[in-house]
């Protein structure tokens, strides 16, 4: 399964969420990250973040949506935006017509304050997120229609809100 995790930048929320759901996915999910209008480089905090829980920080890059809109991009099965911002703009036609959902969360990139506050922010975000996936990776989707499925992905983040 192919998941597509959407940000405006791709610095932050959309990269923890990539990561989350490649270690999480046990080899049955491919996840990517992009945005609609890439920062071009991912955040210091959520590398630090991610580096500090094990993860090899090396293959995270800001790109744009545009790279998995193209001819012989990766088919999507399902996109998911984490900002409010990606979830009301208008996407690209995606290969495969995905399911996408809205898991929205408050953009750490965002808090000002000491090193501390601005890493509580971003520690936030991971553990919104691994909830999630958590939960994602549970869900037998081989027994649901892709109505059901987009209803149960909805649900997930319905208790994060």
């Amino acid at each position: 399964m192919n998941i597509l995790v959407l940000c405006t930048g791709n610095s932050a929320r959309s990269i923890l969420g990539e990561a989350l759901f490649n270690a999480t996915g046990c080899g049955r999910i491919k996840a990517f990250s992009a945005g609609s209008n890439p920062n071009g480089t991912v955040n210091p905090y959520a590398l630090r973040l991610l580096k500090d829980k094990g993860f090899d920080t090396s293959v995270f890059r800001s790109k744009s949506w545009d790279e998995f809109a193209a001819n012989g991009a990766p088919e999507m099965d399902i996109v998911i935006t984490v900002c409010g911002n990606a979830a009301s703009e208008t996407c690209p036609v995606w290969i495969g017509a995905p399911i996408t959902v809205h898991w929205g969360f408050p953009d750490p990139a965002a808090v000002e304050g000491s090193d501390e506050e601005i890493m509580a922010a971003f520690k936030e975000t991971f553990y919104g997120l691994k909830r999630n996936v958590a939960a994602f990776v549970a869900i037998d989707f081989d027994a649901m229609a892709p109505e059901d499925i987009s209803l149960a992905l909805a649900d997930i983040h319905k208790g994060q809100q």
